[in-house]
């Protein structure tokens, strides 16, 4: 199906990068925003270097979207007052123009650290308590509340992907839990952009097929996309084993103080 006009930010991050090219043929115009400068690859393209802290460039370059997916902010952990201008207050931007253009559908990239403090043995679904490992687990907590709001107070239709390990296969052992793999992200992402226009909102674990998955895949009625790749299939090539405690933290060295402390004042 033809996606009409679909806006990404964030696109040239390592995830925008891949979702550009798998997209471009199925849009009738896609619309690239990042801070960084890009440069049209396709007739179809149009790009703006555009800061997600500022409103009015945000709403302007979203003008005419009928879909968007909002990839941009900071992606790992670092200063609250930086998570909060870049992913919160960016996210609550793209939100706003939404609802101020029209927009019928927005994406956001959440992640799988709003729950990282659960148990490896506890497979978590999207609907229990956040237990975010880090700051950066807590700004996407509220980029989550605030799609929420967005979705009960003004009618969006918001969709939350808890991104899985991105990476084009699994390299370290967690990974044979959390690892989503390309073909699997380009299929997720193409499921929030198209799912029906009556549903109102969703947040979903997008992570690969992998036997030792840590969270719940997304209920097909939710989200119409179900995962084909298996972290284990990568298994004898992954240095070191998976900790086979089932009491141990699903975000392992994303957990532990040092992780964040050194993001704090001294």
């Amino acid at each position: 199906m033809s996606l009409g006009t679909v806006a990404v930010t964030g696109a040239a991050g390592t995830i925008g990068s891949v979702v550009r090219e798998a997209l471009r043929p199925d849009a009738a115009r896609l619309v690239l925003l990042d801070r960084v400068p890009l440069r049209p690859e396709a007739g179809n393209e149009v790009v703006h270097t555009v800061d997600l802290r500022d409103a009015a460039a945000v709403e302007s370059a979203l003008a005419g979207a009928d879909r968007v997916l909002h990839l941009g902010g900071v992606p790992d952990e670092a200063p609250l007052p930086d998570l909060l201008e870049a992913n919160v207050l960016g996210t609550h931007h793209i939100l706003e123009a939404a609802r101020r253009t029209g927009i019928e559908r927005v994406v956001l990239a959440s992640s799988n650290r709003v729950t990282g403090f659960y148990p490896a043995g506890h497979l978590t679904g999207p609907r229990e308590p956040v237990r975010p490992d880090g700051l950066y687990g807590v700004s996407k907590v509220a980029v989550e509340a605030l799609g929420q709001l967005y979705a009960d107070k003004f009618g969006l239709s918001v969709i939350c992907l808890r991104i899985g390990s991105f990476e084009p296969a699994p390299t370290e052992p967690r990974h044979l839990a959390t690892w989503l793999s390309p073909r699997d992200a380009i299929g997720f992402v193409r499921a929030a952009l198209t799912a029906p226009s009556s549903t109102r909102f969703v947040t979903a674990y997008a992570v690969s097929a992998n036997t030792r998955r840590f969270w719940e895949l997304p209920d097909v009625t939710d989200l119409g996309y179900v995962p084909v790749d298996d972290a284990e299939v990568h298994a004898a090539d992954v240095p070191g084993d998976l900790p086979d405690d089932p009491a141990a933290v699903q975000a392992g060295p994303y957990a532990e103080p040092g992780f964040t402390l050194r993001h704090l004042r001294p």
